[in-house]
């Protein structure tokens, strides 16, 4: 069993929160494109905003309010620079933060040799995190065991 797979599996035993499936990539890609599981608390506006962002693209997410996040962003190997305010699993990925509908299907579509995405922080503008007319320029950031690199600027 691989560390990913370890870790996962331990996710899965401890957390009881997302399907086996799910984690470990058994289900069919069609399906697991449209449907995940996203990990906030129960307080986050935004977190919700960006919920129904991804709903109306259809984009199904079992919703996970927790207490903390630092053990699931730990165990989904998500590094300390790239988090934020939430963190979801769709198919074989982890979405990390306010991540555009397009860069999540995108990297569904492409199926890159990665362990996710993310918007580092919760820049303005952002899905989930708009605010009238405003949009700061941000980064979406592919990860992997080996490091990361610019996946899209907005």
């Amino acid at each position: 069993m691989s560390s990913m797979s370890r870790r996962q599996a331990t996710a899965v035993v401890f957390s009881g929160l997302i399907s086996t499936q799910t984690l470990l990539g058994f289900g069919r890609p069609v399906a697991a494109a449209r449907r995940g599981t996203v990990f906030k608390t129960a307080t986050c506006g935004c977190c919700a905003e960006w919920v129904k962002v991804l709903s109306r693209a259809g984009i199904k997410l079992d919703v996970k309010d927790v207490d903390s996040l630092i053990n699931i962003k730990k165990m989904l190997r998500v590094p300390p620079e790239l988090q934020s305010c939430h963190t979801a699993v769709i198919g074989d990925y982890v979405f990390e933060g306010h991540v555009p509908v397009r860069e999540i299907k995108r990297l569904l579509r492409e199926r890159p040799k990665a362990i996710g995405i993310a918007v580092p922080g919760m820049p303005i503008g952002s899905p989930g995190m708009e605010q009238g007319s405003r949009k700061d320029p941000y980064q979406v950031v592919l990860f992997h065991k080996s490091g990361k690199r610019v996946f899209a600027e907005y």
